[in-house]
């Protein structure tokens, strides 16, 4: 199996400005989160599923660097104190709590533009394509936008001490942590040049590991340590916020990952390649204890 996860590290420094500048604290900011490891699902799933439609991985590789641009400036915003208000984040203090709330805030707005200078750079249009590139754009743009992302992040602020229902927790989820998850899979076929048919697989296949993603990451805080996940745990139950361990309990959230695990992996029938690839990620996914 290629190291995805190598391969994507040494681009996201490629992409990066340099920092011999005046705003260098800016750029070392960026860097801090984005060189802060994580498990690099994003990408990953990029790659997989460019490589699944025949593509050249060479075209996947901004394409993969942009997802992970928003996510990392996701997690830089949630962790401010005007939002989740978390100090720790994979191991190490929270952006904020290393550059200052005003930098933090700052550094994400840059890999959020960042994002999408790379989706729309000469290089990736050489590599992909224009068209490619274009609906690159507008699916990230999409998945991370108001009716997407950040629209699941403000479900998620008005839901606090609501003991919001099951129907709510799960659009959150699904705009909050599966969009983002199927903006991967679908740019992974589009840096390709895949049909809609393959898109649309890919797309049934993120939604489901991505809400499944959501749910073990509610088993794990309810059953983990601080050192065990290299993140706060609790801070929903101290927020008052609903999860699906408190819903409906751990065995019931253990059937659901299986069930969700499971629809992604027959969505990939819809492709002629070997898939064993994404089978096997999915149900690593589905397993992790971290």
């Amino acid at each position: 199996m290629k190291n995805y996860i190598e391969l994507t590290e040494k681009a996201l420094k490629d992409f990066l400005p340099n920092s011999d500048c005046r705003e260098k604290v800016l750029i070392d900011s960026m860097n801090y989160s984005l060189e802060a490891g994580g498990k690099r699902v994003r990408p990953r799933l990029v790659f997989e599923f460019n490589a699944l439609c025949n593509g050249k991985e060479a075209a996947a590789v901004p394409f993969a660097c942009a997802v992970e641009m928003i996510h990392t400036y996701s997690l830089i915003h949630d962790d401010l104190p005007c939002m989740d208000d978390d100090d720790l984040r994979r191991g190490k203090p929270s952006n904020h709590k290393a550059f200052g709330e005003d930098i933090a805030l700052l550094a994400g707005d840059a890999l959020l533009t960042l994002a999408f200078e790379v989706l729309s750079s000469e290089k990736a249009v050489k590599l992909a394509g224009e068209k490619a590139c274009c609906t690159a754009v507008n699916t990230l743009a999409k998945y991370a936008g108001a009716t997407g992302m950040v629209g699941g992040q403000v479900i998620d602020l008005i839901s606090e001490n609501t003991n919001a229902p099951i129907e709510v927790l799960r659009e959150m989820d699904s705009k909050k942590t599966a969009c983002l998850i199927k903006a991967a899979c679908e740019l992974g076929c589009i840096s390709a040049g895949a049909d809609s048919d393959k898109i649309k697989a890919a797309s049934l296949y993120g939604e489901s590991i991505g809400i499944a993603f959501q749910i073990q990451d509610d088993i794990l805080d309810a059953v983990s340590s601080v050192e065990e996940l290299g993140k706060p745990i609790g801070s929903d139950n101290e927020n008052g916020k609903s999860t699906y361990v408190s819903l409906l309990g751990i065995e019931k959230c253990k059937e659901l990952v299986d069930e969700l695990t499971q629809a992604a992996i027959d969505s990939l029938s819809a492709f002629d390649s070997d898939a064993s690839q994404l089978k096997e990620y999915a149900l690593q996914l589905a397993k992790r204890n971290k």
